[in-house]
């Protein structure tokens, strides 16, 4: 059933004149007599009867002018329901301890009154993310993906650069040192459990390493991230790799060190990727921020070559 028939018959019904409704509506008088017409074909009913007085409602037309209405307001919510700005930014962060998250917890902090949602699609890799935002199950995904793996549709900015830092139990050989070269770590066991194939970080990890000679161990259970701290406080031998703004806690008696990577500083690109006609204001004022706000790249930075710039 037409919208614009609907709209148009309340408003005759409401101004009991065609030319009234065509002055309401900005349409002309013979507009307003098509749209009438073909209603009432749709239906097979009369729904106005005309004079020289006006028009009034038929029987048929007041018994269908209270449903005519609520179809009318039906559609009105429907449309404001999915309006630009109208309901909150699904925005995916993939963990809730990394920097992307944190990046747009800070964007909210600036203008708490926006109305926004973050959420982690974490079993998702970087294609199946973007299908998410192409499908709408969220507005934007950050992400480490290739740029000629960008679906149609999807537009792509790199606005986030994480420095990675090496993790290590103060036992460790490198733990007093105030920074290493990534090929300092040749030779070292770097633990980063949970690398699951096929994702884009296990690809950023196999990059690093071919790069600069490294042995990243992926293997073993993950049991999480406090039983990751655990093993190394315990170790001598043992690190991980984290983003410099990535949130982690541990007991002060593990005495945690976390050390800057320089020459070259590796960075994990985030990519956000989000769908190319959106206009959803707080979208743009995301990117704006992030623009303005975010941390700026190393000079030094390094990240895989397939990694869009």
């Amino acid at each position: 059933m037409d919208a614009e028939a609907l709209r148009t018959f309340v408003a005759v019904a409401g101004t009991g004149h065609f030319q009234a409704a065509a002055d309401e509506l900005g349409i002309s008088q013979q507009a307003v007599s098509k749209r009438i017409a073909a209603l009432e074909r749709h239906i097979g009913v009369t729904l106005l009867v005309r004079s020289s007085r006006g028009s009034r409602l038929s029987l048929d037309g007041q018994v269908f002018l209270p449903h005519a209405k609520k179809i009318l307001a039906a559609v009105e919510q429907a449309e404001q329901a999915v309006r630009p700005g109208s309901r909150p930014l699904r925005v995916d962060v993939l963990n809730r301890r990394i920097a992307p998250a944190q990046a747009v917890y800070r964007f909210y902090r600036s203008r708490p009154e926006t109305d926004l949602d973050a959420v982690t699609l974490s079993t998702e890799n970087a294609a199946q993310a973007a299908r998410a935002v192409l499908d709408g199950t969220v507005d934007a995904s950050f992400r480490a993906l290739p740029a000629a793996q960008v679906p149609a549709g999807i537009s792509a900015e790199r606005l986030l650069d994480a420095p990675l830092e090496l993790l290590t139990g103060p036992g460790h050989p490198l733990a007093d040192t105030p920074w290493v070269r990534p090929a300092d770590l040749a030779g070292h066991r770097v633990w980063i459990p949970g690398i699951r194939p096929g994702t884009e970080w296990a690809a950023f990890y196999q990059a690093l390493s071919e790069t600069f000679g490294l042995s990243i161990d992926a293997l073993g259970p993950n049991f999480g991230d406090e039983v990751l701290m655990d093993a190394l406080a315990d170790s001598a031998s043992l690190a991980t790799l984290v983003g410099s703004g990535d949130r982690y806690l541990w007991p002060q008696t593990h005495d945690l060190r976390r050390i800057p990577l320089h020459d070259p500083t590796p960075v994990y690109p985030h990519v956000l990727l989000f769908r190319s006609k959106d206009q959803h204001p707080v979208l743009t004022a995301l990117r704006d921020y992030l623009r303005a706000a975010g941390p700026r790249a190393p000079h030094d930075a390094w990240a895989p070559d397939w990694v869009d710039r």
